[in-house]
């Protein structure tokens, strides 16, 4: 039987659980029983527990943050001193070093998990969840030199305790660490080695399942990264079977899923972040190889599905989808001319951002980028100059960078200013460009041929442009193919031959209308109403032009719309609070509004 003494804090403990599970509950007489329990001087193991319970509710329910850190202390330090008591023990460390990462203090919660994986290796689970939330730190702060590090121990950890299922999670989370850190040389053998794994996996087939969607996953954003977005097709494609098979209502629980072994718990992320991150990969795709109405839809469903989760758990990951999807989107209504809505959409994502600071400290060079491209759409030169300058100085990432280099390099040739051309040529220059990227490196060259073209160097043009549709075609990138077939049009139609130019312009046409692209039907037209009136064909060429006038009044109308809007004035947001903008509210796209 309990001692008198005993029977007070189970009493007490009783109590509180009754209170914080009540319809509705009752935290604060929750709190009030459990620092009750202190009074009667409990055994260490309850004290700790006790403690644990009162971190865990003042985090959960009440902004008492120095409270909860200090209850959460007291728990990890006794814990350290009792023998076994892991769940606690561990608990206590993960909860707390998590609470110092949230307050960005990352120097503190790194020693108690250092010490707590030092302690651990007898518990399986502890012992892998807490290799696995250093890792997190170390790559969010872009060490991901020591968190492939830590990801590695997990491995051999894993194989060790024949947890498969872990040793593959870790293997692929150092696959993405690998990937993000553009690290591709070693990207591939770990990739084949853990496609292997899973091909040839005997065990839980829901387990099996799962891990081939990460791997898929990992295996398009390679692709896609490495601009070959034809290439990625088939892997794309599997990925999509893969994640209905698992959103199907059959599939179990993401709990049901990573049960067994202790070591095995673990998921990468739950089956329905999982199936938004399909659709961004898909939206991403969509937009690099040119298929513009493809990605509307895709983004349209993904942002829906986003918003459904907000409602249930609002989770950061959720945010940083929703981030990256309104930057693919803006692009896709810029090239279809659709300033309007992409400035909504720049407009959102600054929200975005402003709401929460993080978001703003890891995304600021997209927001820059996006406002080039924006302020460009706009012909303000000078302010997609500062804008892509902005993005330049506030990011160390090499594709980002060429890709605003690229964009600098155009504002320079429209504006004629030569000189800061050339300042440019060594970081654009096709043949040493410092990126992995097959479709950046095939917008070099048709950079390079419109400086030529601009110069009236034509056969030099030809040649760069030639290379482009060599590049863009063998990966479809359906929008290069257009630009470039379009330029080379208006260069035999400068040099006179009509019938080159036609050959070059129809196919141009008739692509750019699939993409849909305005801007290269607007050029297209032109050019074709040019090479109608020189071959007398007085029909077509009446044709031609009105399709030209068409295209026009609808991007003066547009133009003339997001001139007047409120959200244009992003346009001059380089540091601080962002303008006063609204209309910012949420209306990405008609499958939304």
């Amino acid at each position: 039987m309990a001692s008198s003494q005993d029977a007070w804090y189970l009493s007490l403990l009783g109590l509180a659980e009754n209170f914080r599970t009540s319809s509705p509950p009752n935290i604060k007489l929750c709190i009030q029983c459990l620092q009750a329990v202190f009074h009667f001087k409990p055994p260490h193991r309850v004290e700790a527990r006790t403690h644990l319970q009162l971190g865990n509710i003042l985090l959960q329910h009440t902004k008492n943050i120095d409270l909860a850190r200090n209850h959460l202390e007291q728990a990890w330090c006794l814990s350290q001193t009792i023998n076994g008591f892991d769940d606690v023990k561990f608990e206590a460390a993960s909860v707390l070093a998590e609470l110092h990462d949230q307050q960005q203090q990352s120097n503190l919660s790194k020693p108690i998990l250092r010490k707590a994986i030092e302690i651990s290796q007898h518990s399986n689970y502890w012992h892998c969840r807490l290799i696995f939330q250093l890792a997190q730190i170390h790559a969010s702060e872009c060490d991901y030199e020591l968190a492939s590090s830590l990801l590695g121990v997990g491995v051999d950890y894993a194989h060790i305790q024949s947890a498969a299922y872990t040793r593959v999670l870790f293997l692929l989370s150092k696959g993405m660490l690998l990937l993000i850190d553009k690290k591709y040389n070693e990207v591939l053998p770990l990739l084949n080695q853990a496609g292997l794994l899973v091909d040839s996996w005997q065990g839980n087939q829901f387990q099996k399942e799962y891990l081939r969607v990460f791997f898929l996953v990992l295996q398009v954003c390679h692709y896609l990264m490495a601009g070959q977005v034809k290439s990625v097709k088939p892997c794309l494609k599997q990925l999509q079977q893969s994640i209905q098979t698992i959103m199907m209502p059959s599939w179990p629980s993401d709990e049901v899923v990573s049960s067994g072994n202790t070591a095995e718990m673990f998921i990468w992320m739950p089956k329905e972040h999982l199936y938004v991150l399909v659709y961004l990969v898909t939206v991403m795709h969509s937009m690099q190889a040119g298929y513009m109405n493809k990605a509307q839809e895709y983004t349209d469903k993904a942002l829906a599905q986003i918003e459904k989760l907000k409602v249930l758990d609002n989770k950061p990951i959720l945010s940083v989808f929703q981030l990256m999807l309104l930057e693919h989107i803006v692009m896709c209504r810029l090239v279809m001319g659709n300033k309007t809505l992409a400035l909504q959409e720049i407009s959102q994502a600054c929200n975005l951002c402003q709401l929460q600071p993080h978001l703003l400290k890891t995304h600021r060079p997209q927001l820059h980028t996006m406002l080039g491209l924006y302020a460009m759409s706009m012909n303000c030169m000078e302010a997609a100059e500062v804008q892509f300058s902005s993005a330049l100085q506030s990011s160390k990432e090499r594709d980002l960078r060429t890709f605003a280099n690229l964009n600098l390099a155009i504002v320079y040739l429209r504006a004629k200013r030569e000189q800061e051309f050339a300042s440019l040529l060594d970081s654009i220059n096709p043949e040493n460009l410092p990126t992995h990227s097959h479709s950046l490196r095939a917008a070099a060259y048709y950079v390079q041929g419109l400086q030529c073209f601009f110069q009236a160097r034509y056969n030099e043009a030809k040649r760069y442009l030639r290379e482009t549709l060599k590049m863009a075609n063998a990966e479809d990138l359906n929008r290069l193919t257009s630009c470039s077939l379009v330029l080379l049009g208006h260069i035999f139609l400068s040099l006179g031959n009509s019938r080159e130019s036609m050959n070059m312009v129809t196919p141009a046409m008739q692509l750019a209308s699939k993409i849909p692209d305005v801007h290269v039907q607007l050029w297209a037209s032109a050019i074709l109403k040019d090479l109608y009136r020189t071959s007398g064909d007085s029909g077509h060429e009446n044709e031609a032009y009105s399709m030209h006038c068409s295209f026009s009044q609808s991007l003066l109308k547009d133009h003339f719309t997001s001139s007047k809007m409120m959200e244009h004035n992003l346009i001059q947001w380089t540091d601080g609070p962002f303008p006063e903008v609204y209309n910012a509210t949420p209306s990405t796209s008609s499958g939304l509004m």
